[in-house]
């Protein structure tokens, strides 16, 4: 499937279940949109499959879930980035509504860092009060 740039109509987006997948949300940098995985090529999102300490574990899980929301807000564009494809073979896109990267909005939010060329140590953050014992939501994040 040819996605360079392509204009999307609002699809219903949620969290990826067990077993083959569609159009649902991986975590707060991947997604797959008609049976194509995307992963957002401008940022680097917390992991919630093998995060390394639970405050990786709630700020990607917050991260997956306002990815859910941003993605289902209305229609975006994927824009090509400068490779195709990442080392795992996912298909590297910016997200782009309105002109806007959603990439950096999360970015802006608390929820993930810009693309550095590889992760980083989230865990090394624990206790930045971006999300608080018990909290699943960065307090960038008002909706």
């Amino acid at each position: 499937m040819a996605l360079a740039l392509l204009a999307l109509s609002a699809a219903a987006f949620s969290l990826c279940p067990q077993g083959p997948r569609t159009t649902c949300v991986v975590d707060g940098d991947t997604f797959w949109l008609a049976g194509e995985k995307i992963r957002i090529a401008d940022i680097n999102a917390p992991e919630t499959h093998g995060a390394r300490c639970a405050y990786e574990q709630a700020l990607g899980d917050a991260a997956t879930r306002r990815l859910i929301a941003l993605l289902n807000a209305g229609p975006f564009e994927l824009a090509p980035y400068e490779r195709d494809r990442d080392r795992y073979g996912r298909t590297l896109r910016i997200v782009v509504r309105g002109g806007r990267s959603v990439g950096a909005q999360l970015v802006r939010e608390g929820l993930a860092e810009p693309w550095r060329g590889r992760r980083s140590d989230w865990c090394a953050g624990e206790g930045s009060g971006r999300v608080t014992q018990g909290d699943t939501v960065s307090p960038g994040f008002s909706g």
